[in-house]
């Protein structure tokens, strides 16, 4: 297993494809569709992910071998704050600690970039991944509602050492 920065373009339609399967199950099981939830990572371009690099936003890739198993994002908000940003394990890679070590691997990655807290926003409602969360470290800060995605966003934030 090893995470790499995605540095190619041509990386990135591999990675769309990995954030694409691994959120379908989510945008299944809540009934998303490009409809009712247009920005909602299930339906992510490899575009997207050009878009966000060329901000500055560091994309990495978990790879087993040659295959992309895992994807998440790591973005510097400002001096004291660093986002994660699509956290993604292939749903036949997952409950195999993946998730976990790329979440770990942001956090280093945060703090070397000077961070002092780390924050993902999940969907309230998924009480699983909200434990899941917590149980990495992070605690619920802000629950929000946004007009434009029907579900409310749960901020989980960890204070990095």
């Amino acid at each position: 297993m090893e995470i790499k920065t995605i540095t190619e373009d041509s990386g990135l339609e591999e990675a769309a494809k990995v954030i694409r399967a691994s959120f379908a199950t989510v945008a299944r099981d809540l009934n998303f569709n490009r409809e009712n939830c247009p920005t909602h990572p299930s339906f992510t371009s490899s575009d997207e992910l050009k878009e966000m690099k060329e901000k500055g936003v560091q994309l990495f890739g978990l790879y087993l071998e040659e295959t992309v198993a895992g994807f998440v994002a790591l973005e510097k908000a400002d001096e004291q704050l660093c986002y994660i940003e699509k956290l993604a394990v292939l749903p036949e890679y997952r409950h195999k600690g993946y998730g976990g070590r790329m979440v770990g691997f942001a956090c280093s990655r945060a703090g070397a970039l000077g961070a002092r807290r780390i924050s993902a926003g999940i969907i309230d409602e998924q009480e699983v991944l909200k434990s899941w969360y917590g149980g990495l470290g992070f605690t619920e800060r802000d629950i929000r509602s946004y007009p434009h995605q029907p579900f409310t966003v749960c901020f989980m934030e960890k204070e990095l050492p």
